[in-house]
């Protein structure tokens, strides 16, 4: 049966879309089975893998709402062995929708569970929010990758994070572990991008990633070509970082703990 990793980071603006990309593609050319699920009402990372996001089709949206079966909106990518459930704008809509209704926060681990033996990676890129729809994500997941900017308030916001992660083990799903931290839009020559990580590694010792994320210009410029990192420049040093990541999911390196501390 596949891990199922959401990654989440209720702070915007931190990668989460980005890795969920370039993880997702990284994995499946070490010719691993992955499906991506874009649980995020932007699309972002449905249009980064190729997809039109205006393209009339059912969505998560439709498999929420019941309307389908989750075997009906897996999309084939461009990228050999990487799935893709896709998303759209009237995603937004399906909290409201489904504020009554009874097991609304299990709806996706259930519907993925019938797809959990066709995968190796199942990847849910979370919106920046503690809405509905990350905690789906989270009740899903095996385990959440938490990618953390190297900025001023990331502690603050991996403080966020890794609270949320403790009141779904609480709540709805007492099996998730944290995966890793991942630290991103590194930049060696900044003193302040040192110091973040310094100071994540001290707080966090067990939890984070050796792989660091660099700021390169070819990972922002890739995702307006519809192409994981891979696709559009494999030299570059941003798609070396994401192979690196894969790496240490399959050798077991940052492997998922119980929790952080405090």
């Amino acid at each position: 049966m596949g891990r199922c990793i959401a990654i989440a980071n209720q702070k915007g603006g931190v990668g989460k879309t980005t890795t969920t990309i370039n993880l997702a593609a990284a994995l499946a050319a070490a010719e691993r089975r992955v499906l991506v699920v874009d649980s995020d009402p932007q699309g972002n990372t449905t249009g980064g893998l190729g997809e039109r996001r205006d393209e009339p089709r059912p969505t998560l949206y439709d498999l929420l709402l019941g309307e389908v079966e989750v075997g009906d909106i897996v999309v084939k990518t461009g990228f050999p062995h990487l799935d893709l459930i896709p998303a759209d704008i009237g995603l937004s809509g399906a909290e409201v929708e489904l504020v009554e209704r009874e097991g609304r926060e299990t709806i996706l681990r259930q519907a993925l569970a019938a797809l959990r033996h066709e995968y190796d990676f199942i990847l849910i890129d979370c919106p920046p929010s503690l809405g509905l729809l990350t905690v789906n994500a989270l009740a899903a997941a095996d385990s959440v990758l938490i990618p953390l900017q190297c900025e001023y308030y990331a502690l603050e916001g991996l403080t966020l994070i890794t609270n949320t992660v403790e009141l779904i083990r609480r709540s709805l799903n007492p099996g998730l572990v944290v995966e890793g931290i991942l630290m991103t839009m590194f930049d060696g020559r900044n003193n302040l991008s040192n110091q973040v990580v310094a100071d994540v590694r001290a707080h966090y010792p067990e939890v984070v990633f050796a792989t660091q994320v660099p700021r390169n210009v070819r990972i922002s410029e890739a995702p307006s070509h519809g192409k994981p990192i891979l696709q559009y420049d494999i030299r570059s040093k941003g798609a070396q970082a994401y192979l690196d990541l894969a790496v240490e999911l399959l050798q077991g390196r940052g492997a998922p703990v119980d929790g952080v501390a405090s």
